[in-house]
């Protein structure tokens, strides 16, 4: 009777320490879980600033005066355009 008493406690002790063990890695995981869903929601954040950032680093007034400034550019002149008609239907040239 002393045996299985003792295999018992040994058992019981077993799956004592199983359970604390599987709570301490679910804890663990669900930690990790939360810094990576806090950190999903920075490189959201960020994701908008460099959209918004995008949006006005191409903005066509924007665009224009740095070539105007940077470049020297201008636009050119009536008599230099050349127009290029299309026929709709068929797509090729008139």
């Amino acid at each position: 009777m002393a045996r299985l008493d003792a295999l018992l406690l040994l058992l019981t002790i077993a799956c004592a320490l199983g359970v604390v063990t599987s709570q301490h890695k679910a804890r663990k995981l669900f930690v990790a879980w939360q810094d990576e869903k806090e950190r999903a929601q920075q490189m959201d954040v960020e994701w908008g600033k460099l959209q918004l950032e995008q949006s006005t680093l191409v903005a066509p007034a924007r665009v224009e005066r740095i070539a105007r400034q940077q470049l020297q550019m201008h636009a050119p002149a009536k008599e230099q355009m050349r127009y290029l008609y299309t026929d709709d239907k068929a797509g090729g040239p008139r």
